[in-house]
């Protein structure tokens, strides 16, 4: 650094050392596991009937582009009341399972003769999917709620956004483009009367479509039937398999004519 000095009429300039300046660090960067998901699932479906809930998803979990795991289990019983079906990185549901496994131990604990309700859960779980958002690092995942106590249907969605609504019809994933219009016209059609046997038909179409469309999607899937006669969920080991059709006209010569 140069000093301009003036001495009567001479004009000096001194260097002077420059003072350490000590190296400044930023904070270490938040730790983040999951902006790039790797085992993935994709859609997960819910409808309600005039019984209770329907839920189903496929049992593949995607290695990026590679079909990897073909006996995934998406759907999750939590307590008497409550199933959660998840789409999106595995690893992180795997995580929100432990949550509420620990959430559902808490509340057995207590012992009070109170247990958690299946809207409990879905705003405990839109609650955990915020704050990861907010810290900018966030749970990977499309959740679907669904439930039946008190002689009542709940159906209930989050996603890694927070964002949270309950509806009669739910679809996540590429499910919301494929699928949804068609539980929307069975909805239309049927209204709340629908019966179990009619949903059941509308969402094994709804699988079916998406596993044509779907690159991420298995023709092997679960169904979780919640009602006033508790839960049930499709085992592993006795996982529906959907019949397809592959030799329609368009299928072998895309680019033919009719």
């Amino acid at each position: 650094m140069l000093f301009r000095i003036e001495l009567g009429s001479l004009l000096m300039f001194a260097r002077c050392p420059m003072p350490a300046v000590q190296a400044i660090h930023a904070p270490a960067d938040p730790r983040t596991h999951t902006q790039s998901p790797i085992v993935t699932g994709t859609s997960v479906l819910g409808m309600k009937y005039d019984g209770g809930v329907i839920m189903v998803a496929d049992m593949l979990g995607s290695y990026g582009s590679m079909a990897r795991f073909k006996n995934v289990e998406r759907l999750k019983q939590f307590g008497d009341f409550t199933v959660v079906g998840a789409g999106g990185d595995l690893s992180d549901f795997q995580y929100l399972e432990e949550l509420l496994n620990e959430l559902m131990q808490e509340d057995a604990v207590h012992d009070d003769g109170v247990a958690l309700s299946p809207a409990n859960i879905h705003g405990y779980l839109s609650r955990v999917m915020y704050n990861r958002r907010s810290k900018m690092n966030p749970l990977w995942n499309s959740l679907v709620v669904g439930g039946f106590r008190g002689g009542k249907s709940f159906l209930a969605t989050c996603d890694l956004m927070g964002t949270q609504f309950q509806d009669d019809i739910i679809a996540t994933g590429y499910g919301g483009h494929l699928a949804l219009p068609l539980m929307r016209e069975a909805h239309l059609q049927y209204g709340t009367t629908i019966t179990y046997d009619q949903a059941r038909q509308c969402l094994e179409q709804c699988m079916r479509v998406l596993w044509y469309r779907d690159c991420r999607a298995l023709n092997k899937m679960q169904f979780a039937v919640i009602n006033a006669d508790g839960i049930n969920i499709t085992p592993a080991d006795s996982a529906v398999v959907l019949s397809t059709e592959w030799q329609q006209k368009k299928m072998v010569h895309p680019g033919g004519h009719d």
